[in-house]
Formats: structure tokens, C-alpha cells, sequence
């Protein structure tokens, strides 16, 4: 009995330090990290905007007169999980940037989520970091009718079918030359309950490429090579007298005349 009281308060335990349960409660991310610096590009047509890096990512959402905004993050399972943002800031409607150093703007993590809560309830934007890594990325649509953006890596792109993917459709693509990055947009809102993508280097292309045309050499050589040897074979059995194909004429048939029976 004891056994099992102890396995169960261990149980209980661990999914009260996972969050699931909100035993202790959701955890207040620190604040050095809330404060760290970012650039963020607030002037987006979209209502949310996402630019990945090689191992982190920054969000720009819009929020309609909140007190909070919940963000999560779905595992390889499809369970919900919290995001470790940093670098958390907010702008008003009138273009003034706040931190959480110096306002009401905090974030807590509980096992599923993570919760920023706002300053005053006030109408604006809404900045954040996390990690990433890998050529992909996905994020949950937190709001119905927002229209998305998200700007790849520098050198990645999207559009082959064999090396990329992006889901939902109706999406359009453009690449600055001079930063070398191509933006994927959604200008309808997204009613899918997540956006996908999965892009490829540049350089990918040229390897793909490459060994699509040593592929295709390899399997003509094997070709030529076979057909000769064929070739080869037939001239040797012709030259020693054996299994020769044999051409007969209509006339061949029936020498003997007719079958028994039709004489």
C-alpha cells in the first residue's frame, strides 16, 4: 500500500512540474530574459508576421483590446506546449514601444501554454523571440481572420514540391535581392488551425539537381552498356550456328499436306 501511495504522490508530482495540472500554478518567465534585445518590424501589412532565422524566430501579432494573448507551441504528439519567448515588447496604436522593464507587460508558462499579459488592456502589437531550428517551421493560427506573413532564412526558399512544402494553399512568394530572403504570404485569413512550411538552400537545388543529371548519365551508360553486351551475344550465337531465330514463309506450312481427316 505504501508502494502505491508513493508511486501516485510521484505521479502527481511530476505532472504538477509539468503544468498540467496547475498545482503550483503558472511559472513568471524572467525577466532578464523578457527584456532582452530585438529588432522587430512593426510596419506589417499582415496581422501576424514571422521572420525566421537559423535558430530563432520573431513575432509581430496584432491585438484587438486584450488583457492577454496565449501562445503554445504542438509537439510531434499534437500536444500543446508553452513557448520560451524573450525579447517580449508591446506598441500602442500611436507607435510607442514598451518592455516589460518598464511597464505592466509580463509572460507565464504553464505545461501548455504560455500566457503574455498586457498593459491596460490597450489595442496595438505585440513582439516576441523563440527558438527554432531545422528547414521547417510551424506555429498554430492563435486568432481566426488574421492574414499571415513569413519570411524564410536568408538562401532558403519554397516551391519545388520534392523539397518543400507549404501548407495551407493560396499563398503567394517574394525574395529581396538585397537580403536574400523570400516572404511567403497569405493574404485571405487563415482558417487552417495551423500554417507548415517546409523550405530548402539554394544550394540544395544545385545538389538535387546535380544528381538528378549524374542519375540520368549513370542510367544511359547502363543502357548503351547493356545493348552492346546484347548486341554481343546475339553476333556469337549467329556465328556459332545456335539458337537462331527461324523465318518461315506461308508455304512452310503445310508440306504434308492437309491433316488426317480433311484428305
Amino acid at each position: 500500500m505504501q508502494r502505491r501511495i508513493l508511486a501516485l504522490l510521484a505521479v502527481l508530482a511530476l505532472v504538477g512540474l509539468a503544468g498540467c495540472t496547475g498545482i503550483f500554478g503558472p511559472e513568471e518567465v524572467d525577466s532578464d530574459q523578457l527584456n532582452e534585445n530585438a529588432s522587430y518590424d512593426w510596419d506589417t501589412e499582415a496581422n501576424a508576421s514571422l521572420t525566421l532565422n537559423r535558430t530563432s524566430y520573431r513575432a509581430v501579432y496584432d491585438i484587438p483590446d486584450n488583457s492577454t494573448f496565449t501562445i503554445y507551441n504542438r509537439d510531434d504528439l499534437g500536444r500543446e506546449e508553452s513557448v520560451p519567448v524573450s525579447a517580449l515588447r508591446f506598441r500602442y496604436d500611436n507607435g510607442t514601444v514598451i518592455s516589460p522593464a518598464n511597464s505592466s507587460l509580463t509572460a507565464d508558462r504553464t505545461g501548455r501554454s504560455t500566457i503574455i499579459r498586457l498593459p491596460n488592456n490597450s489595442s496595438g502589437q505585440v513582439a516576441y523571440s523563440a527558438p527554432r531550428q531545422g528547414k521547417s517551421f510551424s506555429t498554430p493560427t492563435y486568432a481566426s481572420g488574421y492574414n499571415y506573413s513569413v519570411t524564410l532564412p536568408p538562401g532558403r526558399r519554397v516551391g519545388i514540391p520534392l523539397l518543400s512544402q507549404v501548407t495551407p494553399g493560396g499563398y503567394e512568394t517574394e525574395t529581396n535581392a538585397t537580403t536574400n530572403r523570400m516572404t511567403v504570404t497569405w493574404d485571405e485569413p487563415v482558417d487552417a488551425r495551423a500554417i507548415r512550411l517546409r523550405f530548402y538552400l539554394e544550394r540544395d537545388l544545385y545538389i538535387f539537381g546535380g544528381l538528378a543529371a549524374i542519375a540520368v548519365v549513370v542510367g544511359g551508360v547502363g543502357t548503351v552498356y547493356y545493348w552492346r553486351q546484347l548486341q554481343a551475344v546475339r553476333r556469337r550465337r549467329q556465328e556459332a550456328g545456335i539458337d537462331l531465330e527461324e523465318e518461315y514463309d506461308d508455304d512452310d506450312f503445310g508440306d504434308d499436306g492437309p491433316p488426317p481427316g480433311m484428305r
